[in-house]
């Protein structure tokens, strides 16, 4: 008889546990993001802060985001939430935002000298790019005039790390780097010394190089100069 009514317990509670997923659908713990979408405009459609998203998702400065992807709405067990808007605030429209047109390629230039040791997709890891290998503390320039969006050791697989942003659609980064040249908000032009080449995998002096079109990589060998 005991053991009859702790099954029926368990079922109560099994029920009553799925009856509170109609919570999460009425309000939505995840974003996929669409194309012309950022973290500021996604944050805006929900009532959320950029810097609250950009935290609990592990985004950086937010701006390598790329369609498809999921942004989490809200924080983490355990972690932090700021207040979005007191109740007195107005309510941001949740009219989707036009998407942003698309901006001309820059013209590019290689960020340092040296051959590529992985091409564009060939391996697994933090992002995709190019690893170019170098000498310790040869240059690493800017491969296209832009502005510094980004610049430390923050994003986890890319030692230190340079994100140039050149225009709305197209960004690029650096990553491996040492003696950084520059901080986040300056302005640089094409082939200005950022910073100098560090160590990659295997304690090698490589740079880990990326072109992001619209947040998704692209490979850099198809807007790069011939060499």
């Amino acid at each position: 008889m005991a053991s009859r009514v702790l099954i029926i317990l368990l079922l109560s509670l099994a029920l009553a546990s799925c009856g509170g997923r109609s919570t999460w659908e009425d309000s939505p713990q995840t974003h996929i993001v669409r194309k012309g979408e950022t973290l500021f405009s996604i944050a805006w459609r929900y009532g959320k802060d950029a810097d609250s998203l950009a935290r609990w998702n592990r985004l950086g400065d937010g701006s390598l985001i790329h369609p498809g992807q999921v942004i989490r709405l809200t924080p983490p067990r355990g972690a932090s939430s700021r207040p979005t808007a007191s109740s007195n605030s107005p309510r941001p429209s949740t009219r989707p935002l036009p998407p942003i047109p698309a901006q001309p390629s820059p013209g590019w230039s290689w960020p340092t000298s040296g051959r590529i040791n992985v091409e564009f997709g060939a391996k697994p890891g933090p992002g995709t790019g190019v690893l170019i290998d170098g000498k310790a503390g040869q240059p690493i320039t800017a491969a296209a005039s832009g502005r510094v969006v980004y610049a430390g050791s923050g994003l986890i697989g890319y030692g230190q790390l340079i994100i140039l942003k050149h225009n709305d659609t197209y960004l690029s980064a650096y990553g491996y780097t040492a003696s950084l040249r520059v901080k986040e908000g300056q302005e640089v032009k094409q082939g200005q010394r950022i910073a100098t080449m560090g160590e990659g995998p295997e304690r090698k002096p490589r740079l880990h190089f990326e072109i992001r079109r619209n947040g998704k990589p692209v490979n850099p060998r198809q807007y790069l100069p011939a060499r």
